[in-house]
């Protein structure tokens, strides 16, 4: 709360109450609702970090994502240094925040389980109003892999682009050795839809494409995940018209 008093004169007194539940928890935030958009399973809960969040994914990044021998990212993020690492991170979440448009969303949400990170599950989509197709991206630290928590956070993620905003279709890719990313995929029902090259570490490789279409979701979707906040945002999606 920022409280500026005094008078001044011919002037009144100026009060300026700023409070956002992102910072307090205490009220919505009327000026940028993605900040109150959360979904939860039994397990875990996926939102938009605040900024201290990202000094805490800085942190868990730093305990290691993966091999360092493997590259599981076509933008090889993770073999930058800290503190290289760390401020180029930061300004990849700023961006996300303030290049965020009805045609073109990121929402890359935080992933926590008992309120600490443990990675970041992120949803995209281009003309979503139109095309209603989203894809994924995430990652997990290490120390939290082998957990069932990869699949967990993706099953989160979608049922927001099903549930929450209609989706009519869902993509993802990996690279064809990366077993754990696959299989999370295909437990959930997406099936191939093609491959391509991309470049990894500068070299050419083969990236495996994924699709989930809804009805195939319907077939599986669980009744233990909640999304809150959802309704102050779907303008922002793309979804409904602009007020």
């Amino acid at each position: 709360m920022w409280h500026f008093g005094g008078r001044q004169k011919g002037s009144m007194a100026l009060e300026v109450v700023a409070s956002s539940s992102w910072q307090t928890g205490c009220m919505p935030d009327a000026q940028w609702p993605l900040f109150d958009l959360q979904v939860r399973t039994p397990r875990l809960e996926i939102r938009l970090p605040a900024d201290a969040d990202l000094y805490r994914l800085n942190d868990l990044a730093d305990l290691g994502v993966h091999e360092p021998s493997v590259m599981p990212f076509t933008i090889p993020w993770t073999d930058t240094p800290p503190p290289r690492r760390h401020r180029e991170s930061l300004k990849f979440w700023w961006s996300k925040r303030a290049n965020w448009s009805r045609a073109s969303w990121d929402f890359t949400g935080a992933v926590f389980v008992d309120g600490a990170p443990i990675g970041v599950q992120g949803l995209m989509a281009r003309n979503f109003g139109h095309l209603r197709t989203v894809e994924t991206g995430s990652w997990l630290g290490r120390q939290h892999q082998g957990q069932g928590l990869g699949k967990e956070m993706r099953a989160a993620i979608l049922h927001l682009a099903f549930d929450g905003l209609g989706a009519i279709e869902a993509m993802s890719g990996a690279f064809h050795d990366n077993r754990a990313s696959l299989a999370t995929s295909k437990s959930l029902g997406y099936v191939e839809n093609g491959d391509r090259l991309m470049l990894r570490r500068n070299k050419p490789d083969r990236i495996i494409d994924l699709k989930l279409d809804r009805a195939t979701w319907a077939s599986r979707r669980r009744d233990d995940i909640e999304i809150d906040g959802l309704d102050a945002c779907l303008e922002m999606f793309g979804v409904l018209p602009p007020g």
